[in-house]
């Protein structure tokens, strides 16, 4: 008798708990279901807001939207955007700020980003400059005025000399204002002094290549010993050139663009008189190196030896520089109008300038609709 009262019991047991598990998974699935379309009106309202208030474009304000889902307080978001537009700041800097860090929105305008923009006043920056600079990292925003926003500008101010020359740095890499430079930038700097590099050499490249400049000095001293073992002499402009082309390689990148050149038909006496020589080639791509070699020999007007002894030559444009120029002198041996072809060194390096008043202006009528219209495609 026991045995089917407890297997009845087992079974409405078992029919009561299926009950429940249903109630239960309908509650959950009612509760995240609500949870989401309340999520989904609150983005919806975040981009609404960023729209039609403060005339984001669509893709901004879906793109924040996505991010942060719900305003906690939009008058305070209200006050950041509308204190960085009169700031200066323009529609399109304020979205790459907001993009950036979503999170600028609920940011406490007082004390965390009308401090920041303060410093770079009184540093003398004008309100053009702060928005640019601001806007290109916007983490700077973010980073510890003591500690970092205003040693860095001291720094660079000092190094740099003018607010000109530091924001111009600063529009290319914001890098400098939050990685400490007591650190990287002032050792490096002169340890690359002692090494014969000329100041102005250093200000006119640190806006090219900010990141070089930033190694652990550890590293820098290495990069100067790889160099070194490649025979490029330090008095040479162009070391400093194949310190930084050195800084950008690891040991297999480097290896495989010595085997480019060497399929190409570099030996390695020519790689390394190229890299002494030209340091910068080493950072072409392989594509645009054999697309530069195809389109200079294939008329049989040079050969490879002139390419190897003008190493340059692989730096400069195929479809701006040397399929216009190559056209234009190909139309004139046709119309017996070129007595002889310019030097691969005069072709390659001439200006386009003196190109223009040497081959096209006195041709106009033959060559000038094939030089203007790939002017014309160079511009676009």
């Amino acid at each position: 008798m026991m045995i089917p009262l407890v297997r009845k019991s087992l079974t409405c047991l078992f029919f009561e708990n299926s009950s429940f598990l249903r109630q239960s998974h309908a509650s959950l699935s009612h509760y995240f279901s609500t949870k989401t379309e309340n999520q989904t009106v609150d983005a919806r309202k975040v981009s609404d807001f960023l729209l039609h208030k403060h005339h984001f474009s669509p893709e901004a304000a879906s793109q924040v939207a996505s991010v942060l889902t719900r305003l906690k307080n939009p008058e305070k978001s209200d006050s950041v955007l509308s204190f960085l537009k009169e700031s200066g700041f323009s529609g399109t800097q304020v979205e790459k700020v907001v993009k950036y860090r979503p999170e600028f929105l609920s940011a406490n305008l007082e004390t965390i980003i009308k401090p920041k923009i303060k410093v770079f006043q009184d540093f003398g920056f004008s309100a053009d400059e702060i928005a640019e600079i601001v806007s290109k990292e916007p983490l700077v925003l973010h980073c510890s005025m003591k500690n970092r926003l205003i040693p860095s500008l001291a720094v660079l101010k000092g190094l740099l000399g003018s607010n000109v020359e530091v924001a111009k740095v600063l529009k290319t890499s914001g890098w400098f204002l939050v990685i400490d430079l007591e650190k990287t930038l002032v050792p490096n700097v002169e340890f690359l002094k002692s090494c014969g590099i000329s100041i102005e050499q250093i200000i006119r490249l640190m806006p090219i290549f900010p990141r070089f400049f930033l190694h652990k000095p550890k590293i820098m001293r290495k990069f100067v010993e790889k160099a070194d073992e490649m025979g490029v002499d330090r008095s040479s402009g162009m070391f400093i050139y194949a310190v930084r082309v050195v800084s950008s390689m690891n040991k297999e990148t480097w290896e495989l663009k010595m085997k480019i050149f060497q399929n190409l038909g570099f030996s390695e006496d020519d790689i390394l008189r190229v890299f002494r020589s030209a340091p910068m080639v080493f950072s072409v791509s392989e594509k645009k190196i054999k697309q530069i070699i195809e389109v200079l020999l294939e008329n049989g007007k040079y050969d490879m030896s002139c390419i190897i002894s003008n190493p340059t030559s692989l730096m400069y444009s195929v479809e701006n520089r040397y399929k216009p120029r190559l056209q234009v002198l190909e139309a004139l041996e046709k119309r017996n109008l070129l007595k002889n072809w310019p030097g691969f060194g005069t072709m390659h390096i001439m200006s386009d300038k003196k190109f223009f008043e040497k081959f096209v202006a006195p041709y106009l009528d033959e060559v000038g609709k094939i030089y203007t219209a790939k002017s014309v495609q160079k511009r676009r």
